[in-house]
């Protein structure tokens, strides 16, 4: 068991990308490296997150944004090597660590509060 964590601490010490740190109910954009065929392009996803889950090199997030009226979720990985950057746009005020309400709640009722500092 200890030389898995070994060999996992070794290629995480390769590729560690600083990223803000960010809780639930926060909004951030995610640029995140899309291969197309032979082209790549980056798309930059922003929402709020809606859950962290996992810890040390499973650790995840999702990401829910409204888009034509359609709610998406997109669960990324934190340690993936597609994700170029993390940008926190604004920090949100919420008393809860999973924030699946969101997902029955349509227009002003499915705000977030912003964090006075």
């Amino acid at each position: 068991m200890d030389l898995i964590k070994i060999a996992e601490g070794a290629f995480a010490a390769e590729e560690k990308k600083d990223f803000p740190q960010f809780k639930s109910g926060d909004t951030i954009t995610v640029a995140y490296r899309i291969v197309e065929g032979n082209k790549e392009r980056i798309q930059q996803y922003r929402g709020v997150v809606i859950r962290i889950s996992g810890h040390g090199e499973a650790k995840r997030f999702t990401v829910r944004k409204i888009s034509d009226n359609i709610g998406v979720e997109r669960i990324f990985p934190m340690n993936s090597p597609f994700i170029e950057s993390i940008t926190l746009n604004s920090e949100g005020k919420v008393r809860r660590a999973k924030l699946y309400y969101l997902r029955a709640l349509r227009g002003k009722k499915a705000r977030i509060k912003k964090k006075v500092l």
